[in-house]
């Protein structure tokens, strides 16, 4: 078991990438805060698994996701920054004020103040824990009419660059995934259009969208010892798709 012993939160655990982690993460020995919006079963794991409402857009929150965690289990080790939004389409020329900060709010804002209440309860402990924030191929090349999401995407890359720097003399590691396109509910429009999948496929080297558990197996690689000389990078699950 790779993260025998570990605590660790997962916000958005509700479903599709963040639900595959937790789970993988609980199969991997860890005891998990399954962290989300939504009422979320836990299944039948026990005392090793619990259910926080959160909303992530809410710093106070988050503070309290952290100290429940904290009363709970006695510490904290692996915070995964996972809850996000694809938000509404829009491009330059049409993206709304509201539906940009929404995005921002989530997926930026969100990741942030994870970050920071984690890694201040990890020196508190003195625990050399490990931070994931999850990017997207989006982060780094564009997607036309997806202004606010590539631009959150885009800033996630950076806060993880610059929180892995901060934190690095604590011993605490900070890493970022970028998935390319995972078969979850955010993308259910896509897999059931005919021409949009069979264009997304084209465009990836290996010829078919993801599984959440593909990013799920990168996670548990992050959030366990074998990474441990490994803080500030962004790792590509992506099917080839940001190599071209």
């Amino acid at each position: 078991m790779r993260l025998k012993d570990k605590v660790a939160i997962v916000t958005g655990a509700g479903s599709g990438i963040g639900g595959a982690i937790a789970k993988k993460f609980l199969d991997e020995g860890a005891k998990v805060v399954f962290a989300d919006v939504n009422e979320t079963s836990v299944g039948d794991y026990g005392g090793e698994a619990m259910f926080v409402r959160c909303d992530v857009c809410q710093s106070d929150q988050i503070n309290s996701l952290i100290k429940t965690t904290m009363e709970k289990f006695g510490k904290l080790d692996i915070m995964v920054n996972n809850a996000g939004i694809g938000g509404e389409p829009g491009g330059i020329l049409d993206a709304t004020d509201k539906g940009w900060q929404k995005v921002i709010d989530i997926n930026l804002s969100g990741a942030f103040y994870g970050s920071r209440a984690a890694a201040n309860a990890m020196k508190e402990k003195n625990i050399k824990g490990a931070i994931i924030n999850m990017s997207s191929i989006l982060g780094s090349v564009g997607f036309a009419g997806a202004v606010a999401y590539c631009a959150s995407k885009g800033g996630i890359v950076q806060l993880t660059h610059a929180s892995a720097l901060d934190l690095s003399s604590l011993g605490i590691r900070v890493n970022a995934i970028a998935p390319g396109f995972i078969k979850t509910n955010m993308t259910k429009m896509i897999q059931e259009n005919k021409d949009f999948l069979q264009l997304i496929e084209s465009k990836t080297p290996l010829g078919y969208m993801g599984e959440p558990d593909d990013i799920a197996d990168a996670a548990v690689y992050l959030a366990s010892d074998e990474s441990k000389y490994v803080t500030g990078t962004v790792l590509y699950v992506d099917g080839g798709w940001t190599a071209q």
